[in-house]
């Protein structure tokens, strides 16, 4: 007992002659992400703290020439199991939580020989850029679960009023100069405090997010595709200037381990992109992608969030051109996506048409330099994402949160003939064009397709008949010989007859009205083919 007490003794001796009587302030660094790490030490040490650190962090600081006392040092145990246990420990935790405030804290403290630490800077191993990459294993995952972290960051947060927590680069200059005065204010305690919590929990989330995604249905009927609790750990990519109105402020965010979609598109060339850009943008990209596989080339030209044009061909620039004919008023300032690299003829041919946007999974070198020439209009590279498991929506009081709409082939491949005539070959190729467009547009959805191309759509109607009648409008004489798709089933035969007088030849539908007989019978008694699809395709 004796031999135990002297030799902790003689750590304790050994801890505090590491820190001189004229360093009485501790700062912990422990940081994956090292940016602007060595400039924040140096100043803490010219403010006279001492530096505490550990593993890659230490090393870099010593290699700067700054002291650096080993958190093995000051918890007299060793780094154990490679690195996995080494900063939980009463000395650290002690020093993080203990209250400068409470005499009990203060005795204790003086006690065991524990040090009050004032600056924790502290980010999490990188899990999200792990897992980032398909080929990582679970093992690879778990290795990248940070455990001392989080609880660091946590214990030095919930201490927040004594102990200043920095997990942000971005943040050192603010904190620095604070410091340098000789006071973090309370207010900047308690807002790195709340981005230090935020920080964690973004981390945890992605970690949730990641072994919720690796189930299957069976895994023992664990999949939990809806969990009891869930978050969504969102990180900042861009501020535009404001949101859909001047007077609303808005961010744009980036779901952790996706590097594909809009929100994280490389912009090539034009002005900053608005938050209706993006959303839009997004729309865009979201049709050309689900017709990437549907032929060569998919042209798609979107106008507040829904396709008003939309071709499929061999040749871009002709895919373009039908697209854009598909209502050409509403392409002028439109959104512009293409499933395949652009190219000069493409680009070319372009000219003349004001576009907002122009989305494409890349660009030649000379479609590139043709773009460029337009002043304002933002050219943006985007790769592919992987669709997102749950869609989540604000209400009132909380969020609305479903499983995404699929597009699942054997809905086109196994359509339900309910007419007395069959539709033919041509008819069922734009049948399909038309139920997989249907799914973009916003309901009450009609579209009208012709030869591969959109040539008619009515959106966000509060009856369906009505849809038809703007869908018909639009199209003027290319609905003649078209097909239609509504996303929804005709509750009357009104919406039938209408497309009929329009010269629509056939229709898909889900079907599922107790007046489904009637529709089939109109369509019957004015030559109509028409497919059920079992599948409704509402999009609010």
């Amino acid at each position: 007992m004796v031999d135990e007490r002297f030799h902790e003794f003689e750590r304790l001796r050994s801890w505090f002659e590491k820190v001189p009587e004229s360093s009485h302030k501790l700062a912990l660094l422990s940081a994956f992400d090292r940016r602007g790490l060595i400039e924040f030490a140096n100043l803490l040490v010219e403010c006279d703290y001492q530096i505490i650190s550990t593993g890659g962090t230490a090393s870099e600081l010593r290699s700067a020439g700054i002291e650096v006392v080993d958190v093995a040092e000051v918890t007299g145990a060793p780094e154990l199991m490679g690195g996995r246990v080494k900063t939980l420990h009463p000395t650290i935790h002690g020093g993080l939580l203990g209250l400068r405030d409470d005499e009990g804290h203060v005795r204790e403290m003086a006690e065991h020989g524990i040090r009050n630490i004032d600056v924790v800077v502290n980010n999490l191993y990188p899990f999200v850029e792990t897992v980032r990459n398909r080929n990582a294993s679970l093992s690879d995952a778990l290795e990248n679960i940070d455990i001392g972290g989080p609880a660091m960051t946590r214990a030095a947060a919930k201490n927040h009023p004594h102990v200043v927590i920095v997990v942000d680069p971005d943040d050192y200059e603010r904190v620095g100069a604070m410091i340098r005065s000789g006071e973090v204010s309370q207010p900047e305690r308690r807002r790195l405090a709340a981005k230090a919590f935020q920080h964690v929990a973004a981390y945890d989330t992605a970690v949730a997010s990641y072994l919720r995604d690796g189930l299957t249905a069976t895994d023992d009927g664990l999949q939990d595709l809806l969990p009891d609790e869930v978050t969504f750990g969102y990180s900042l990519v861009a501020r535009p200037r404001y949101g859909e109105n001047p007077h609303q402020k808005a961010g744009i965010y980036s779901y952790p381990g996706e590097s594909g979609g809009v929100v994280n598109a490389e912009q090539l060339h034009g002005i900053d992109m608005s938050y209706l850009n993006y959303f839009d943008a997004d729309a865009a990209w979201s049709v050309a992608s689900a017709f990437a596989d549907f032929g060569e080339h998919a042209a798609v030209v979107v106008k507040h969030a829904n396709p008003c044009g939309l071709a499929v061909r061999g040749n871009q620039a002709d895919a373009w051109e039908a697209a854009r004919d598909g209502d050409p008023v509403s392409a002028f300032g439109g959104i512009v996506a293409f499933s395949e690299c652009l190219n000069a003829e493409t680009a070319e041919r372009m000219k003349g048409l004001l576009l907002d946007v122009v989305i494409a999974p890349d660009y030649d070198d000379d479609a590139l330099e043709i773009l460029r020439a337009r002043r304002r209009t933002r050219v943006l590279r985007v790769d592919r994402h992987h669709p997102p498991k749950l869609e989540v929506r604000s209400a009132s009081g909380g969020a609305l949160v479903q499983e995404p709409d699929s597009l699942t082939d054997d809905v086109y491949e196994n359509f339900d003939v309910v007419t007395d005539r069959a539709p033919t070959e041509r008819e069922q190729a734009d049948l399909m064009f038309a139920w997989r467009a249907c799914r973009f547009v916003k309901s009450n959805a009609i579209v009208l397709v012709n030869d591969q191309a959109l040539v008619g759509m009515g959106a966000g109607q509060p009856n369906r008949v009505t849809s038809v009648s703007l869908s018909a409008r639009v199209a003027g004489d290319a609905s003649e010989g078209s097909v239609m798709a509504s996303d929804a089933f005709f509750p009357f035969a009104d919406g039938i007859e209408a497309a009929a007088d329009a010269g629509v030849t056939a229709v898909v539908q889900p079907g599922g009205s107790v007046n489904d007989q009637a529709v089939i019978d109109a369509a019957n008694a004015l030559g109509l083919a028409m497919v059920f699809t079992g599948r409704r395709h509402f999009y609010h």
